[in-house]
């Protein structure tokens, strides 16, 4: 198998890795329940998308007695 001549050096490798950062996710507040939501999609919390229900959720679940 071919292997590298010549060791890579710090700045070549790190200039190539500089477009490899993550771009924070940018949520919106969702407006039926005011819980953290991706924008464009449906709240997980609620099931709404811009003022109306689109997804059925289950009912919330009952909190068990311990």
């Amino acid at each position: 198998m071919p292997v590298p001549k010549k060791r890579q050096t710090r700045s070549s490798r790190n200039q190539r890795r500089s477009h490899d950062a993550l771009s924070k996710i940018n949520l919106s507040i969702c407006q039926n329940c005011k819980y953290p939501a991706m924008p464009h999609q449906a709240c997980t919390n609620c099931g709404y998308y811009k003022g109306k229900q689109v997804l059925k959720l289950k009912s919330q679940k009952s909190k068990v007695k311990s």
